[in-house]
């Protein structure tokens, strides 16, 4: 007997996940502005390459502070509401940034934009803990990969997309106007957000029969429902169980091995090619689309490999650290960049590189997977405090790696080399992969 339309499942869900994704894409590239302005920004306020890093990192430094805070305001509050106050934040901040040369000294208009940089990381940290648990809710198992690698593989498009476009205007108008721009597009979809995004049960798009889906397919969908979030509360005693979980402490780990190479390309990328390589602000912002559009075609794979490999019967370890594996010793190919002389042999290998990175890059999959039910944003939060910290470390080191050098060659084996414990971090330490269940909250007496 047929199924009438009423009955069929809709596909609320997928609508939900391009929300996440074009916001996710803005975020990312609001963190990337600075590695395509950075020459010149870097230049007009007098900074040296240590300062740029550590202007760089400034962003981290808050983000990294505030994951804990934000996971927990995130199970206290739910991702919607908490999403809202992050997107008009960092919209604020985003537009500030722009104005700092207004100020007139160079030294304070750098402390001033190491500031809001600050800024903009407080704003932004529950961002990606919250894309989490929206996959979380609104995903069964068997589509987690593949939904964690779309939101995932945004920081490949972002730049790849938005690159052109700021050098562009950095190298015809200035890199003040690359702020405003970001800024406008943030505060444009703040507008849409309450409109767009709401939790299964209550989502207008959404039937019965996709809710019911979702719900026996492992989807958490209640997780985001008031009455839910309101009877989880922060305990100590829930953070001493995560930290002292061997699996889990082997994913935070590999996390920040893999952010490495992330915050490599979001910060030093562009700047290696311009002073490695030769190449004008002009030409990096449209040469360097290729390994990015990579990273985000590996990073789409890696999650549909994933969970194609789930569905064959694989075991959930095995379908996880599969590509994890695969993509990273892809991502270690970057330091034959070291021995070759040509500007497009350097970009095969970093495409091939970023492809690599981005296949491997399922740590959010894996942590829909593993997060308890009862603290999904602390440990999302928690997961991403590990992760972030190679943020604020990358930047800096790097930094001071090409002041003491005058070239990025030790760069890129320090940066592969992340690549290679990453690998044994997941294959060593983790061991299976399952979810965890933390004790129950005691009893009042």
């Amino acid at each position: 007997m047929p199924t009438s339309p009423a009955q069929r499942p809709t596909h609320a869900r997928y609508w939900v996940l391009l929300c996440v994704f074009v916001i996710t894409v803005i975020y990312y590239a609001d963190r990337a502005t600075l590695s395509i302005v950075g020459t010149d920004l870097a230049r007009d306020l007098h900074l040296d390459p240590v300062e740029l890093g550590l202007l760089m990192s400034a962003f981290s430094w808050a983000y990294m502070a505030l994951q804990i805070p934000g996971g927990w305001l995130l199970d206290r509050a739910g991702s919607k509401r908490v999403y809202q106050w992050s997107i008009c934040g960092w919209t604020l901040f985003t537009l500030l940034q722009g104005f700092v040369n207004l100020l007139g000294v160079a030294k304070i208009a750098a402390n001033t934009l190491f500031g809001l940089r600050l800024a903009l990381g407080v704003v932004e940290a529950p961002s990606f803990p919250a894309n989490s648990r929206i996959v979380a809710a609104w995903f069964p198992s068997v589509e987690r990969g593949r939904a964690s690698a779309v939101y995932n593989a945004a920081q490949y498009f972002a730049p790849a997309l938005f690159s052109p476009l700021m050098g562009w205007i950095t190298s015809d108008f200035g890199w003040r106007y690359v702020f405003w721009m970001m800024g406008g597009l943030g505060l444009v979809f703040s507008l849409l957000w309450t409109r767009l995004m709401h939790s299964p049960r209550e989502h207008p798009w959404a039937n019965a029969a996709e809710v019911g889906l979702i719900e026996q397919g492992g989807g958490l969908v209640d997780l985001d429902r008031p009455a839910a979030g309101r009877k989880t509360g922060f305990r100590w005693s829930q953070l001493r169980e995560l930290l002292a979980n061997r699996m889990l402490l082997g994913i935070f780990f590999g996390q920040y091995c893999i952010n490495v190479l992330t915050w490599f390309f979001l910060t030093w990328f562009p700047i290696y090619l311009v002073k490695d390589r030769g190449m004008t602000i002009l030409k990096v912002g449209f040469v360097a689309v290729l390994p990015y559009m990579c990273g985000f075609v590996g990073g789409i794979l890696g999650g549909w490999f994933s969970d194609g490999l789930l569905k064959k019967g694989w075991s959930l370890s095995a379908a996880r650290k599969t590509p994890i594996v695969i993509g990273m010793m892809l991502a270690m190919s970057m330091t034959a960049c070291n021995y070759v002389s040509t500007q497009w042999a350097v970009i095969f290998l970093m495409s091939l590189a970023f492809f690599g990175k981005g296949f491997g890059a399922l740590g959010w999959a894996v942590m829909s997977d593993v997060a308890p039910r009862t603290a999904a944003g602390l440990s999302a939060g928690l997961f991403n405090t590990f992760g972030n910290l190679a943020g604020v470390v990358t930047p800096i080191v790097i930094g001071h790696i090409f002041k003491a050098t005058g070239s990025f060659s030790a760069a890129l084996v320090y940066v592969s080399a992340h690549a290679f414990l990453a690998v044994v971090s997941f294959l060593v330490i983790v061991g299976e992969i399952r979810r965890v269940e933390l004790s129950p909250a005691p009893s009042a007496a």
